[in-house]
Parts: C-alpha cells; sequence; structure tokens
C-alpha cells in the first residue's frame, strides 16, 4: 500500500514539476491515481512558494516580489503550463477554424505571436497580483492557488475527452474516473478549509470557471483536450484565482 501510494505521489511530482523522482514500474492504475495526488503536489509547490513570499525583504517593491514568487514557481515547474499556454493561444490564434491545422500548431515546439502575447499577459498578471498579495502579507493565497489550479486540472481529464485517441492526456481520460475527481476535492477542499474557508471560496470558484471556460472551448474547437490544454488551464485557474483573492478589499 505504501509502496503504490509512492508511485503514484511521484508519477505526479514528475508530471506537474522537474522534481527528478524515481516511481518506478508503474501501470495504467498507477497512472489514473495519481491525479488524487494532484493537489498535494500543489500544496507542497504552494508552501515553497509561501516560504520565499515571507523571506523576500520588505523593501522591495511589491512588483518586484510577484515576479520573483512568479519566477520560482516557473523553476520549480520547468514552463511546462506556461509553455502549454502559448501553444493553445498560437493554436486559436492560427488555427483559422481547422481542426487539423489548431493539431499541427498544437506540436509545433515554436512559439508565435498569439502564444508570446497571452504568455506576456498571464504573467504580468500573476505577478502583479501576486506582488499585492504577497505585501499585504496575504499569504495564505499564494499556498492555496497551485491546489486549486491543479485540482482543475484532475476535473478537466475526467470529465473532459481527449482530442487524439493516443498520447498521455488519452491514457489519462481512459483510466481515470469519478472516484479520483472525488479524491483530488475532498483534500483539495479539506486544504482550502483549513487555510480559509470562505475567504478563498470566491477565488477558487473563479479559477474553476476560468478552467472549465478553457476546458469548453478547446472541446468544442478540437473535440477534445490534451496536455497544452491542461497547461493552459492550469495557468488561467492560477491567474483568475489570485486576481480575484488580491481584488477583495
Amino acid at each position: 500500500m505504501l509502496a503504490r501510494t509512492w508511485r503514484r505521489f511521484a508519477l505526479a511530482v514528475s508530471f506537474l514539476t522537474r522534481i527528478p523522482l524515481q516511481a518506478g514500474e508503474v501501470d495504467g492504475d498507477d497512472l489514473a491515481g495519481s491525479l488524487v495526488c494532484f493537489p498535494l503536489v500543489g500544496l507542497a509547490l504552494g508552501g515553497l512558494l509561501a516560504v520565499v513570499a515571507s523571506v523576500l525583504p520588505a523593501a522591495l517593491p511589491a512588483e518586484a516580489r510577484g515576479v520573483l514568487v512568479v519566477a520560482v514557481l516557473a523553476l520549480v515547474t520547468g514552463g511546462l503550463h506556461l509553455d502549454g499556454l502559448a501553444d493553445v493561444f498560437d493554436a486559436l490564434g492560427g488555427g483559422r477554424g481547422s481542426r487539423e491545422r489548431m493539431l499541427t500548431i498544437l506540436d509545433d515546439p515554436r512559439t508565435g505571436a498569439h502564444g508570446a502575447a497571452a504568455l506576456v499577459l498571464a504573467l504580468i498578471a500573476k505577478a502583479s497580483a501576486l506582488g499585492a498579495l504577497v505585501a499585504r502579507g496575504e499569504l495564505v493565497a499564494v499556498l492555496a492557488m497551485p491546489v486549486v489550479s491543479r485540482a482543475a486540472v484532475v476535473a478537466l481529464v475526467v470529465l473532459f475527452p481527449a482530442a487524439r485517441r493516443e498520447g498521455l492526456a488519452h491514457a489519462f481520460h481512459e483510466r481515470a474516473r469519478g472516484s479520483h475527481l472525488a479524491g483530488a476535492a475532498w483534500f483539495a477542499a479539506l486544504v482550502m478549509a483549513a487555510l480559509g474557508g470562505a475567504t478563498l471560496l470566491a477565488p477558487t470558484l473563479a479559477a474553476l470557471a476560468a478552467a472549465l471556460a478553457m476546458a469548453g472551448w478547446m472541446k468544442w474547437r478540437l473535440g477534445g483536450l490534451n496536455g497544452d490544454v491542461y497547461g493552459a488551464a492550469l495557468e488561467l485557474a492560477e491567474v483568475a484565482f489570485v486576481l480575484v483573492a488580491a481584488a477583495r478589499a
């Protein structure tokens, strides 16, 4: 039981970060079971961000502190989800209504003008909002952001089909069950309740709405989701979460 739990946690870490954990031999059940660990990995990331934010010199401008927190998150995750965000908006901007053209653009490692613009805007929004939260000492929201965004990805894997009948997204969706979503949602809800309960409700709902809106849009355009869409939805969920959290008086 302990070995299986470790395999699934290590898999979740390998999917969501650049931290090199060895999962050993895994199977399809482990792949799906790793989804339950996504919010746990988010909690570890949020804890790291909160610690970083707490030790930054108060003399630094709020915007600079926000940029540094975003930089740490990008470093630990390897920019995986930022790459997905850029790819998705390149596909939306250059697809010209063609599903096949959009899939081709999603497979292209290069970043175009639409993707670069989306990337810059998302980073500015996230850094600005995080800077405001850090300046006000609201580190609970900084800690909670990665938990909610990664739980949102679990919902997309379970609820939306994959765009192709091959690849990791298809493997995840084929094996994912409602029980995996329930487990991830339970853990995320427990963390939210422990951290602040009602004060985090509006940011959490905004994050989920952003992720679901992206997923629904891409299902309409592509017929399903892929890894880039998961990454884009995660980034938009984080932006929505911190913007709403920072907007509270």
